[in-house]
């Protein structure tokens, strides 16, 4: 595929990828058909590691109701004669085993490894379907194995530079830290903030513990460079933890207590006007 069509192609999205335009099909293209389920395999450059969430149930459960509506996306498989391999929507082909289904449609195009990993990428993002450290992966392997410059992929992907910069950046973090953000302990953005930090799994445990929003966690990451050469963020003392429990008890809400050489702050954070009024009620009922 030349390069104008590629990424003519990928700018229209998945829409026009998976033949749902009304458009003249693009060299390579072969049209819709159905397979075998056993005919089709995973695609080795699939980003996505985790298919076990909760939306996979809903989607067999319309698949059982209403069968594969749209087709998957799939290449002649480079190793298996007779086979393809999966390119987009292999969550629509994993729901279709889990409702026994014998055949899935499918539209086969000869598209070669860095437009199958690119596909692959667009799809899972435009879904939202991928952690920000899988997609990281994702825009890595493209720039290592087929020799992409950020700017290149992220105009072949749709995507501003500073996005892809920003999301090659967490690859640096510790894989513990990585791994907080891959489950959804930490958000994307608490990870960037934590990017330039000089112990970023301790301040990651910190910001988990105290459910700091991302502001907090940026004005944490500043606090340390901040604290002096060499130091490592102050740790809270056992007797300030046993307060914060404390109070955050009798409260109902989450307490954090910052405390110096020249006294401290004391926040609780709540999360609607009913919440703080009863703050206000149990602290006006102490007079």
């Amino acid at each position: 595929m030349s390069e104008p069509a590629k990424k003519r192609g990928l700018g229209r999205g998945l829409s026009a990828l998976l033949g749902e335009e009304k458009t003249p099909p693009e060299p390579g293209s072969k049209g819709e058909l159905r397979l075998r389920i056993d005919q089709v395999h995973p695609g080795r450059f699939q980003p996505r590691k985790n298919f076990g969430d909760e939306s996979m149930k809903t989607l067999v459960d319309s698949v059982i109701a209403q069968g594969v509506l749209q087709p998957i996306l799939v290449r002649p498989h480079p190793s298996k004669p007779g086979a393809f391999e999966i390119l987009a929507g292999e969550r629509r082909w994993r729901a279709a085993q889990k409702a026994r289904l014998h055949e899935v449609p499918a539209v086969v195009r000869d598209l070669g490894d860095r437009e199958a990993l690119e596909i692959a990428l667009v799809e899972n993002i435009q879904r939202q379907d991928l952690t920000p450290i899988e997609e990281a992966f994702g825009y890595k392997r493209l720039i290592d194995e087929f020799k992409h410059t950020q700017e290149a992929l992220a105009s072949a992907l749709g995507l501003s530079r500073s996005h892809v910069a920003n999301t090659l950046r967490l690859l640096g973090l510790p894989d513990a830290v990585q791994k907080m953000l891959g489950d959804g302990r930490l958000s994307a953005g608490h990870a960037r903030a934590l990017v330039t930090s000089r112990d970023p799994l301790a301040l990651a445990k910190q910001i988990i513990a105290q459910e700091m929003s991302v502001r907090e966690a940026e004005g944490l990451v500043k606090t340390e460079h901040g604290s002096g050469k060499g130091k490592s963020p102050a740790r809270k003392s056992p007797d300030t933890l046993a307060i914060e429990r404390e109070l955050s008890r009798h409260l109902g809400l989450k307490v954090a207590i910052a405390h110096g050489a020249k006294g401290g702050t004391l926040t609780i954070r709540y999360l609607s006007l009913d919440q703080l009024d009863e703050i206000l009620k149990k602290l006006r009922a102490k007079r």
